[in-house]
């Protein structure tokens, strides 16, 4: 290519539906970044993508000077596998469609939204779906990994609620996968994460939530293997209707907490009880409160669902050095209660964090070959985040993170929440589907041969039997 990869695309993409940046563009440094600024890379060329058709322009100029691509949705991945060094990011931003259907109780969403559009959408009909816990979260990215969230022990995963999507592949061919249509390639992208296509958009199956009573409770981080150990007994116990995750971190130095609990460091629950009545969640909650002593903080109470599931967007705004590890884990016992105990203790910044997200209830509905998601017998997903704005850091929340996970590793099921997961080779990726791996390789050499989104936890195509090699 003797012109610049933006120079050849403004002159064989004419009419693009969109906006093509490079590096000496003014906006170039704002279109590049994503949520973890660790990720700092600097792609040839970002095409932010109007429409479908303009998404499978991108990728055959990707394909046709042999780019590499990467497909970038919310960029919210720790792994910052929405951009690329050198190479075409296709950005979706610019498809924001949301049409909520209030009597099917459905909502078709753009590949580009990110989840406080959708809550804010579906909340005026009284109505939500399984999202994340973070409202700037792109959609396809949580979705196409699993989805994990406040609503998991109630509705199931995000993957679970997906009716159907519109999908770009790496021939440009538009589909549309479901349950009736294309259905290999619907069952592979719940769970598969986006090594199948380009999402272009989503249907949802939406649930009559509404009002949530919600908030945390946090205790001394000095008490933190008790608490643990009670939440551990308690929270498989507890009724569909009840959320908890329980976190290891610190007091946000801001309202509304106390200004005398400011950075002190916690082991805590984050609640989310599907329902507006206080009483009865008072009670969902009494086992385990009862249980432990008097918490520092309960800030337990009635709230909008879409409240919910922006409170910790203040504390997590993008361009935060951010390292994670992940497991899934099926029990906890007392000795990795004791070593979780240890490094929460050590938590090594404000916002560095352990969570524990349930993945019991509506979760366990769904059969671990239903979807590429494996891990449906597992009782927890969790993750190790070292985050902090500093730079200079970034090699310390890094080391917390990664010996905290290697020092519970031994405790885990063997596979991660690929959502969770940094860049950590292949073998790892074929830990986390267990035996799914193989049904979606075959399916990944049918419908993306030759590797073209490969910028993910990729899964790579099966190889041809040896007599189709042949010539």
């Amino acid at each position: 290519m003797s012109s610049t990869p933006v120079q050849a695309a403004r002159s064989e993409l004419t009419g693009f539906t969109g906006e093509l940046i490079g590096p000496d563009d003014t906006g170039y440094e704002e279109a590049r970044s994503v949520y973890n600024a660790m990720a700092d890379k600097r792609p040839a060329l970002v095409a932010r993508c109007a429409d479908a058709d303009a998404v499978a322009r991108v990728i055959g100029f990707a394909r046709a000077h042999s780019l590499p691509l990467a497909v970038r949705g919310g960029g919210h991945h720790g792994a910052g596998l929405g951009t690329v060094d050198g190479g075409v990011v296709a950005d979706l931003s610019p498809l924001k469609d949301i049409q909520v259907d209030p009597e099917a109780r459905t909502v078709r969403v753009g590949g580009g939204c990110v989840w406080g559009e959708v809550d804010q959408a579906t909340h005026a009909h009284g109505l939500a779906t399984p999202s994340g816990i973070v409202s700037t979260t792109g959609v396809g990215g949580l979705t196409l990994g699993g989805g994990l969230g406040h609503l998991t022990r109630r509705c199931g995963l995000a993957i679970d609620n997906l009716l159907e999507a519109d999908i770009v592949l790496a021939d440009g061919r538009r589909v549309r996968a479901s349950a009736d249509e294309n259905s290999d390639l619907f069952w592979a992208i719940r769970g598969g994460g986006g090594n199948f296509g380009v999402v272009t958009s989503f249907v949802f199956r939406l649930h009559e939530i509404s009002t949530v009573v919600a908030g945390p409770t946090f205790w001394p981080v000095e008490i933190g293997a008790e608490v643990l150990a009670a939440y551990r007994d308690f929270i498989p116990n507890a009724s569909r209707e009840l959320n908890g995750f329980f976190m290891f971190g610190c007091v946000p130095p801001a309202p509304p907490f106390p200004e005398e609990l400011h950075l002190r460091k916690t082991a805590g629950v984050m609640w989310c009880y599907t329902g507006d009545d206080t009483e009865a969640a008072a009670r969902e909650m009494a086992p385990l409160l009862d249980a432990l002593p008097q918490p520092m903080l309960h800030a337990v109470g009635p709230m909008p669902h879409p409240v919910l599931q922006s409170m910790f967007d203040g504390l997590y705004p993008p361009g935060h050095q951010w390292y994670w590890r992940a497991d899934f884990v099926d029990d906890i016992p007392d000795d990795a209660v004791e070593l979780h105990a240890k490094f929460g203790a050590e938590v090594p910044t404000m916002q560095s964090t352990m969570h524990l997200y349930p993945i019991d209830g509506a979760a366990h509905d769904v059969g671990p070959e239903d979807t590429p998601w494996a891990y449906r017998g597992s009782r927890w997903a969790s993750v190790f985040a070292g985050v902090d704005p500093d730079p200079a850091n970034a090699e310390l929340i890094k080391r917390w993170s990664v010996d905290y996970n290697e020092a519970l590793h031994p405790y885990s099921a063997g596979g991660a929440y690929v959502n969770m997961m940094m860049d950590e080779g292949q073998e790892r990726v074929r830990a986390s589907y267990r035996g799914n791996y193989e049904r979606l390789a075959r399916i990944k050499a049918d419908r993306d041969p030759d590797n073209v989104f490969r910028l993910n936890q990729n899964i790579q195509p099966a190889p041809k039997p040896s007599h189709e090699a042949r010539p």
